[in-house]
Protein backbone atom coordinates (compact mmCIF):
# COMPACT_ATOMS: atom_id res chain seq x y z
CA UNK A 1 0.00 0.00 0.00
CA UNK A 2 1.18 3.38 -0.96
CA UNK A 3 1.55 5.80 2.44
CA UNK A 4 -0.24 8.85 1.52
CA UNK A 5 0.04 11.92 4.08
CA UNK A 6 -3.74 12.83 3.46
CA UNK A 7 -5.25 9.58 5.02
CA UNK A 8 -5.17 7.96 8.45
CA UNK A 9 -2.91 5.10 8.18
CA UNK A 10 -5.60 2.69 9.64
CA UNK A 11 -6.81 -0.34 7.55
CA UNK A 12 -10.48 0.33 8.46
CA UNK A 13 -11.62 4.02 9.05
CA UNK A 14 -15.48 4.35 9.75
CA UNK A 15 -17.30 7.57 8.47
CA UNK A 16 -19.96 9.13 10.37
CA UNK A 17 -21.91 11.77 9.98
CA UNK A 18 -22.91 14.72 11.45
CA UNK A 19 -25.13 18.23 11.45
CA UNK A 20 -21.86 20.19 12.66
CA UNK A 21 -18.83 18.58 11.99
CA UNK A 22 -16.83 21.16 13.98
CA UNK A 23 -18.89 20.23 17.30
CA UNK A 24 -18.56 16.78 16.61
CA UNK A 25 -15.09 16.55 16.49
CA UNK A 26 -14.48 18.93 19.44
CA UNK A 27 -16.69 16.97 21.59
CA UNK A 28 -15.49 12.74 20.15
CA UNK A 29 -11.81 14.20 20.89
CA UNK A 30 -12.99 16.08 25.24
CA UNK A 31 -15.08 12.70 25.50
CA UNK A 32 -13.50 10.04 23.83
CA UNK A 33 -9.90 11.07 23.73
CA UNK A 34 -9.39 11.19 20.01
CA UNK A 35 -7.10 13.81 18.59
CA UNK A 36 -7.95 15.71 15.38
CA UNK A 37 -5.48 14.87 12.70
CA UNK A 38 -6.98 16.62 9.43
CA UNK A 39 -9.56 19.36 9.00
CA UNK A 40 -10.95 19.67 5.10
CA UNK A 41 -13.34 22.68 5.44
CA UNK A 42 -15.71 22.52 8.26
CA UNK A 43 -17.74 19.15 6.54
CA UNK A 44 -14.78 17.01 6.68
CA UNK A 45 -12.63 15.76 10.05
CA UNK A 46 -10.12 12.89 10.33
CA UNK A 47 -9.61 11.90 13.80
CA UNK A 48 -6.92 9.55 15.10
CA UNK A 49 -7.09 6.76 18.52
CA UNK A 50 -3.81 5.16 18.76
CA UNK A 51 -3.45 2.89 15.69
CA UNK A 52 -6.73 3.54 14.29
CA UNK A 53 -9.26 6.36 12.81
CA UNK A 54 -12.36 7.65 11.80
CA UNK A 55 -13.33 10.74 9.69
CA UNK A 56 -15.89 12.94 10.62
CA UNK A 57 -18.07 13.74 7.58
CA UNK A 58 -21.13 16.60 6.91
CA UNK A 59 -24.73 14.66 7.37
CA UNK A 60 -25.29 15.91 3.71
CA UNK A 61 -22.91 13.76 2.41
CA UNK A 62 -23.76 10.59 3.73
CA UNK A 63 -26.32 8.02 2.72
CA UNK A 64 -29.90 8.79 3.41
CA UNK A 65 -31.21 6.95 6.64
CA UNK A 66 -27.12 5.98 7.36
CA UNK A 67 -27.05 4.80 11.23
CA UNK A 68 -23.00 3.80 12.41
CA UNK A 69 -21.54 1.88 15.26
CA UNK A 70 -18.29 2.11 16.51
CA UNK A 71 -15.68 -0.68 18.20
CA UNK A 72 -12.52 1.33 19.99
CA UNK A 73 -10.15 -0.48 21.89
CA UNK A 74 -9.30 1.34 25.21
CA UNK A 75 -6.68 0.51 28.27
CA UNK A 76 -9.20 1.03 30.75
CA UNK A 77 -12.69 1.14 30.24
CA UNK A 78 -13.49 2.31 33.65
CA UNK A 79 -11.83 5.22 33.37
CA UNK A 80 -12.66 5.92 29.82
CA UNK A 81 -16.30 5.58 30.56
CA UNK A 82 -16.14 7.62 33.34
CA UNK A 83 -14.11 10.83 31.21
CA UNK A 84 -17.22 10.04 28.35
CA UNK A 85 -19.65 10.23 31.31
CA UNK A 86 -18.21 13.39 32.61
CA UNK A 87 -18.43 14.88 29.24
CA UNK A 88 -22.12 13.98 28.71
CA UNK A 89 -22.14 10.91 27.01
CA UNK A 90 -25.51 9.15 26.69
CA UNK A 91 -24.15 5.87 28.35
CA UNK A 92 -26.68 3.04 26.73
CA UNK A 93 -24.84 0.20 28.38
CA UNK A 94 -22.56 0.40 31.52
CA UNK A 95 -19.42 -1.47 31.72
CA UNK A 96 -19.47 -4.95 32.05
CA UNK A 97 -17.19 -8.54 31.15
CA UNK A 98 -18.05 -10.90 28.41
CA UNK A 99 -17.17 -14.26 27.93
CA UNK A 100 -14.95 -13.54 24.86
CA UNK A 101 -12.26 -11.73 27.31
CA UNK A 102 -13.38 -8.22 27.04
CA UNK A 103 -15.07 -5.63 29.09
CA UNK A 104 -17.24 -3.10 27.41
CA UNK A 105 -19.34 -0.58 27.68
CA UNK A 106 -21.79 1.60 25.17
CA UNK A 107 -21.90 5.70 24.45
CA UNK A 108 -24.40 7.64 21.87
CA UNK A 109 -22.54 10.54 20.51
CA UNK A 110 -24.81 13.94 20.02
CA UNK A 111 -25.14 12.29 16.32
CA UNK A 112 -26.73 9.20 17.07
CA UNK A 113 -23.92 7.03 16.82
CA UNK A 114 -23.36 4.52 19.29
CA UNK A 115 -19.83 3.62 20.52
CA UNK A 116 -18.69 0.75 22.17
CA UNK A 117 -15.58 0.87 24.24
CA UNK A 118 -13.89 -2.27 24.87
CA UNK A 119 -10.92 -3.16 27.14
CA UNK A 120 -9.09 -7.03 26.91
CA UNK A 121 -9.38 -8.74 30.32
CA UNK A 122 -7.74 -11.93 29.36
CA UNK A 123 -7.12 -14.10 26.50
CA UNK A 124 -9.80 -16.27 25.78
CA UNK A 125 -9.78 -19.47 23.02
CA UNK A 126 -12.72 -18.37 20.81
CA UNK A 127 -13.92 -21.67 20.62
CA UNK A 128 -14.86 -21.38 24.64
CA UNK A 129 -17.59 -19.04 23.69
CA UNK A 130 -19.05 -20.38 21.07
CA UNK A 131 -16.61 -18.16 18.10
CA UNK A 132 -14.73 -19.61 15.32
CA UNK A 133 -10.97 -18.35 15.02
CA UNK A 134 -10.51 -17.46 10.65
CA UNK A 135 -7.20 -15.96 11.04
CA UNK A 136 -5.07 -16.01 13.78
CA UNK A 137 -2.73 -12.87 12.44
CA UNK A 138 -5.58 -10.30 12.74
Amino acid sequence: MIENRSVPTASVIPELAYADVLAASEWICAAFGFTERLRIGSHRVQLVYGDGALIAIERAHAPEGARSSVLVRVEDVDAHHERAAAHGATIVGEPADYPYGERQYTAEDPGGHQWTFSESIADVDPASWGGTLISPDT
